[in-house]
């Protein structure tokens, strides 16, 4: 039965909720009357007035104070009010069928819908909702359910399906919506029965039409699913919100394990294509796209995409509305067409180099994806299609050469000269690009008077700056290695001839001072000299497997006093940092010149930081260069909140003697020691700065992976290499034959070892060594030799001194690093080394030791 069926106008079948005058009491009350009249007659006239006047003077106050009560609207005449009242209108005009019951389950009011609803013709015939329900075991767990509210005073619902209407055994299935409220009336309150309104409609109409619209839905789905063309909708993020069984078949995908937002259009999109995708703006319209898919598999699947982005809540872009074609082989009935589309559409959107159509008025006609990669929010469309010109891509000063260039191709002029220019844009990052302009013959395209082809040439620039740069560090490299090589010769030589007077005057003598002053000076010369050959990757290193942390924490206490009370030190440990192999002490030597450089970066005080971390061979980094190896590194990023380094000089801060410091303040030699230390231990150093803010340099030095030969040969080094005990006895008997091609360092030497006991001879090149040698019979104990020589260097007098004594001994005399030239001596051999330049006594040490193996 539906609620069409129900007559508002009826009145209500049962309402027991307006209390009306007790005929009981009215009976009482005559009777009442009637026995005090009684008494009255059988009692003496006398005795009896009292009593009556006693009755009439309360029958007198109380119709008096009904008169007074009925005049005021306190006490009203009559069995019921006249007119419905508003419960009452409201309550029977439901279109629910409504019934209170009270705590024991009996009827106090229905309206005519729930009467209407149930079937009951006569008050007798009306049932509460849980009798009606009570016999459908269908519904039993439900009924229990809304019980169990009543009891607990709760508010409920449900919906129930029943085979048969209420009240009949024909008609089909129904469905019912009953709640359930507990109503809060005076009774209740005052402890008396709690009153429970009930009310049940018919929704089996609206059930109907749900059940309908789900079925059209299904079907719309089920047509779109399998409709001959493919479907996808992408929300604003890129990911696919919908895809249509076409589409899903055609890519390889799944479509029962498709879970919206679980699949990214970068994963359908081959190559650039996604730029032309994000390229459409949300502004409503259709854009027709030829592109590649990709399929699960990594095959490509030519396709044109109908393309549209609507406006979404609050001005954003909504999800797309994006049609495929497929334009595979076979799928299109203009073959020899589609084929010469579908690779005319490939070779443009997927070459590497931008393309663009230009109109006669210089502005961006058809563009392939590179161009949009390139150029991106540059040349956006605006509200009406319009992308602007393209001499507004770059900065102001390349303008006119790409001005000219235009015109010459909108002139119809050939063979344009390519234009180099610098883009705009907001990244940090200089972005440049190369075009190349020609003409379009009149009547070829849709308005297209040239067409631009452009290419990006950051990444090239870059890498020839970088270059040039490299080519001239190296030069002055080879200049300071060339000059500290000569120098150290000469300041061998200087430092020698002052031990030699030192050891011939006394501490008293006038003269004893002045010497000493000669040969402090020329070891600060020495200093210098090793700066020098640091930044050339030419100084002689002592490399050690180290911790760095244990080197960090040994320099603490010293970074503290150079930096200052104004400059606050930080250390940040990095955990279980992995070892490296360096030079304790050139290591050292870098944090400190970089940790000096900071603190004068910082007049006014600032913060230094110190940290250390280790960095996997996959990690990324922003300022690596494409040419550092893909390996394990230690990294070591020393920071300062100073002025910062200007981007102009920035590139040259690592040149020898290079400056910002007043005269006097600075030799320009820190950074260029920090770099050919950091370069010669086999890692790189960067720099990164903003001006106002501070700068960092950032060290990467190799992780160290010590194998069992290293191990090994560590620990024989051990034992053989002890140390000379202070004051131990350096005089000799030895016969030794000295090399050397600078004659001052050689007449040095020669006293300094004929003075300690052995006998010297004496050669100016290798020729004359292996002369000597075959004039004294081979009775040569040990040859002390400079490596770099004119018409033979000393690894190559070993190779010939070999031949005849296998087991002679060489010490090598070199300002040069150790490892600059061992990689010329044969694998294995045995020689010790005494670097430039030396003292009397580093040479009589290194000819007893060598003497002594």
């Amino acid at each position: 039965m539906e609620q069409d069926d129900v007559n508002q106008g009826r009145a209500p079948v049962i309402d027991r909720g307006a209390r009306s005058g007790s005929i009981g009491l009215l009976v009482a009350l005559a009777l009442s009357f009637v026995a005090a009249a009684a008494v009255l007659a059988v009692v003496k006239p006398e005795e009896a007035a009292p009593y009556v006047q006693v009755i009439l003077g309360l029958l007198a106050v109380v119709g008096v104070f009904a008169l007074f009560a009925g005049a005021i609207g306190l006490v009203r005449f009559g069995a019921k009010p006249q007119g419905p009242t508003l419960s009452g209108v409201f309550l029977d005009g439901f279109p629910e069928g409504v019934v209170v019951t009270d705590d024991q389950g009996r009827i106090i009011y229905t309206n005519p819908a729930y009467a209407a609803l149930t079937r009951a013709e006569t008050a007798n015939d009306l049932r509460t909702i849980e009798r009606i329900f009570a016999a459908n075991p269908e519904v039993g767990e439900e009924m229990f359910r809304l019980c169990e509210s009543v009891r607990g005073r709760v508010t409920a619902e449900t919906e129930l399906r029943t085979r048969t209407p209420i009240g009949s055994e024909e008609g089909g299935a129904r469905w019912y919506h009953i709640r359930v409220d507990p109503l809060a009336s005076a009774s209740d309150r005052e402890g008396g029965d709690r009153l429970t309104s009930w009310r049940i409609v018919d929704v089996t109409r609206e059930r109907e039409r749900q059940e309908s619209s789900f079925q059209e839905l299904q079907q719309v789905v089920t047509f779109l699913d399998h409709a001959p063309a493919g479907f996808f909708s992408a929300d604003a993020g890129g990911r696919l919100t919908y895809l249509n069984a076409t589409l899903a078949d055609w890519l390889g995908w799944d479509l029962a394990k498709f879970e919206a937002g679980a699949i990214r259009l970068k994963d359908i999109v081959q190559g650039q294509g996604m730029a032309l995708i994000l390229d459409a703006a949300a502004d409503g319209r259709t854009r027709v796209l030829d592109l590649d898919l990709v399929k699960r598999n990594g095959q490509s699947l030519p396709v044109r995409l109908l393309h549209k982005v609507p406006m979404g809540p609050g001005g954003k872009p909504g999800d797309s509305r994006t049609l495929v074609i497929n334009r595979s082989s076979g799928e299109d009935a203009s073959e020899a067409l589609r084929a010469a589309e579908v690779r005319f559409q490939r070779f443009f959107n997927n070459t590497p180099i931008a393309i663009a159509a230009l109109g006669r008025d210089g502005a961006i006609g058809q563009t392939n994806a590179s161009f949009l990669e390139l150029f991106g929010g540059m040349v956006r469309e605006d509200a009406n299609g319009v992308r602007g010109s393209l001499i507004d891509t770059v900065i102001p000063t390349d303008r006119p050469k790409l001005a000219e260039a235009l015109a010459a191709a909108l002139a119809g002029q050939g063979d344009i000269e390519p234009v180099d220019a610098q883009l705009i844009d907001d990244s940090v990052k200089k972005r440049s690009a190369r075009f190349f302009v020609s003409s379009v013959e009149e009547g070829t395209g849709d308005g297209e008077a040239a067409i631009v082809y452009a290419l990006e040439t950051t990444e090239q620039q870059e890498l020839e700056q970088r270059f040039a740069q490299s080519q001239k560090m190296q030069a002055i490299g080879q200049l300071a290695g060339g000059i500290a090589h000569d120098f150290n010769n000469v300041l061998t030589a200087i430092i020698g001839f002052s031990d030699l007077l030192l050891a011939s005057h006394r501490p008293t003598d006038p003269s004893f001072q002045d010497i000493m002053n000669i040969k402090q000076n020329a070891n600060r010369a020495a200093a210098l000299v090793r700066q020098l050959l640091a930044f050339s990757r030419r100084q002689t290193l002592r490399p050690e497997v180290i911790q760095f942390g244990d080197t960090l924490a040994d320099l603490h206490m010293l970074l503290g006093r150079l930096l200052g009370e104004k400059v606050g030190l930080e250390v940040v440990h990095g955990r279980d940092l992995w070892p490296i192999r360096a030079d304790t002490s050139q290591l050292e030597q870098v944090i400190v010149n970089l940790a000096v450089n900071a603190r004068d970066a910082m007049p006014n005080g600032g913060r230094v930081t110190i940290a250390t971390r280790n960095v996997g061979a996959d990690e990324k980094l922003p300022y690596k260069t494409p040419g550092m190896p893909a390996a394990d590194y230690v990294l070591i990023e020393v920071s300062d909140t100073g002025t910062g380094i200007p981007p102009e000089i920035i590139e040259n801060i690592f040149e020898p003697f290079f400056t910002t410091k007043p005269v006097g303040q600075g030799t320009g030699l820190g950074l260029s020691t920090v770099y050919g230390i950091v370069k010669q231990t086999g890692g790189f150093v960067y720099c990164s700065s903003e001006m106002g803010r501070g700068t960092t340099f950032h060290i990467l030095l190799p992780r160290h992976v010590e194998t069992a030969a290293e191990a090994a040969k560590a620990a024989e080094s051990s034992k053989a290499e002890q140390p000379q005990a202070a004051g131990a006895d350096l005089t000799g008997s030895a016969t030794i034959l000295l090399v050397e091609d600078e004659e001052a360092v050689r007449a040095f030497a020669s006293r300094a070892l004929a003075s300690r006991g052995y006998t010297v001879h004496e050669a100016g090149t290798g020729t004359e060594a292996l002369q000597v040698m075959e004039e004294t019979g081979g009775a040569i104990d040990l040859v002390v030799s400079d490596v770099v020589m004119p018409e033979m260097d000393g690894p190559s007098l070993l190779r010939e001194l070999r031949k005849a004594r296998p087991d002679l001994k060489i010490i090598f005399v070199s300002g040069y690093a150790e490892d600059a030239f061992a990689k010329n001596l044969p694998e294995g051999e045995s020689f010790s080394f005494l670097p430039k330049p030396f003292t009397l006594k580093a040479l009589a040490t290194a000819v007893k030791d060598a003497l002594g193996r």
